[in-house]
């Protein structure tokens, strides 16, 4: 029985494996105003290789997953609260407060009582690991690609890894590499 509970707190941009990481986590609260989640691979030639195209479904439903796998545009943290694919954007200066509020509730319950309800939330919510290691497998192939490889040199090119426009704007800027 799982006696963790993982939270990720977003303030920024959380794009790929942000996002994959944020999203392997039990729970997830963003800044509102401040963070933006995506997943641009698609618009680099790729596809999500950390857990997305697993998760994410669970999370947003299907539909939602393929807009937002297939789209490579960035959602604010209103958006992605409305999709499920956060538990609650909350204005900056409340954030901290609400997760340790959060945080001292559950704490204060049985431990046992915690740990039996995630073991089973888990059975019946979380991707298997056979379905993780071969979308790994298929991501790695995925760089080897010559459109991902002509993509991605079109992105460094563009400033892809400075902190200028164009890496604040993937989303906005992934369908014209």
């Amino acid at each position: 029985m799982s006696k963790t509970l993982s939270i990720a707190i977003i303030r920024g941009r959380a794009r790929g494996g942000g996002s994959e990481f944020a999203m392997a986590c039990d729970l997830r609260f963003a800044s509102r105003g401040k963070a933006i989640f995506g997943q641009p691979e698609v618009g680099f030639g790729l596809i999500p290789g950390g857990g997305a195209l697993e998760r994410l479904p669970l999370l947003v439903g299907r539909a939602r997953a393929i807009e937002i796998v297939l789209g490579a545009d960035d959602f604010d943290a209103d958006t992605a609260e409305r999709y499920g694919w956060i538990n609650r954007a909350i204005p900056e200066a409340e954030l901290d407060g609400y997760v340790a509020n959060f945080v001292r509730r559950v704490l204060s319950f049985d431990s046992q009582a915690l740990s039996t309800a995630k073991a089973i939330l888990n059975h019946t919510g979380l991707p298997n690991e056979a379905q993780l290691r071969s979308t790994q497998a298929s991501f790695g192939a995925t760089l080897r690609w010559p459109e991902a490889l002509q993509r991605m040199a079109k992105s460094r090119e563009r400033g892809l890894g400075v902190a200028g426009e164009f890496e604040l704007n993937i989303g906005r800027h992934v369908a014209d590499l």
